[in-house]
């Protein structure tokens, strides 16, 4: 693997790119498939071969490939009455958030998250589908301003998006694969701004973004057989379990 690991930067081996490269594969399958769980599990993954300080950048630029790979592949299903307001409410919370320096208890902000998450995943918000375009962009403008404090935004992006599609399966992961890219684009631009050197990931990133799409393609025919019923039922049980786990983690931080 001679060849292959010239493409690598130091610090990973061959071995254990080519691991995370099939398992990008899987990941983005099980999100194109169920709508969760993919990019918690990447994160995982490669929290076990990447260093600590490449591991939220490299991670946010796989997700920002994975996610436009799968809202492009999905495009039919996106409902742009919903995207484009989120869109514009995304750029201004992550405008405003960059000049607003709070340092919040990361172990607090896991609880609630959690606890928010298994709230609006298993009741309704009266009102939410039918929330004006002004409404949603306020409300995208503060997930974009939450994600300047704590990065499990996911989670919580698929339960508010479930509210705002509470029909349809396809146009949910779509949508919500078009607001995720959004959100990974803020991040790793204030990444790149922040002087990481992305271009030593380069080659390892493309492969993930490659294997990733290739998944997308397998687990968007998977979509395609779900019951509506099925998925739903699958969908609240993935964001519960990450929702379970974030309280875990909150409380083990404040004990």
């Amino acid at each position: 693997m001679g060849g292959f690991e010239t493409l690598l930067p130091e610090t990973l081996g061959a071995i254990p790119a080519l691991l995370l490269v099939i398992a990008s594969f899987f990941t983005s399958a099980l999100t194109a498939a169920f709508g969760v769980g993919g990019g918690v599990a990447m994160l995982a993954l490669l929290g076990l071969f990447i260093p600590v300080a490449a591991l939220i950048p490299v991670h946010g630029a796989v997700q920002l490939g994975s996610n436009a790979g799968r809202a492009w592949h999905q495009r039919p299903h996106i409902r742009f009455s919903i995207a484009t307001p989120f869109i514009l409410g995304s750029l201004i919370g992550a405008a405003v958030g960059a000049y607003v320096v709070v340092q919040l208890p990361d172990a607090l902000l896991k609880l609630v998250l959690g606890v928010f998450v298994i709230a609006v995943t298993w009741t309704k918000i009266p009102g939410a589908a039918r929330l004006s375009h002004a409404g949603l962009a306020a409300g995208s403008a503060v997930l974009a301003l939450a994600t300047m404090f704590v990065g499990a935004t996911g989670p919580l992006l698929s339960a508010f998006f479930a509210q705002l599609i509470p029909d349809d399966r396809k146009a949910l992961i779509a949508t919500h694969a078009a607001g995720m890219t959004v959100q990974h684009a803020l991040k790793v631009i204030a990444f790149a701004l922040a002087g990481f050197a992305f271009w030593r990931w380069l080659p390892f990133i493309a492969l993930m973004i490659a294997s990733g799409y290739l998944g997308t393609i397998y687990g968007t025919r998977l979509l395609e057989k779900l019951p509506e019923e099925t998925f739903r039922r699958w969908f609240r049980i993935g964001l519960t379990l990450l929702a379970l786990d974030l309280i875990r983690r909150g409380l083990a931080g404040m004990v």
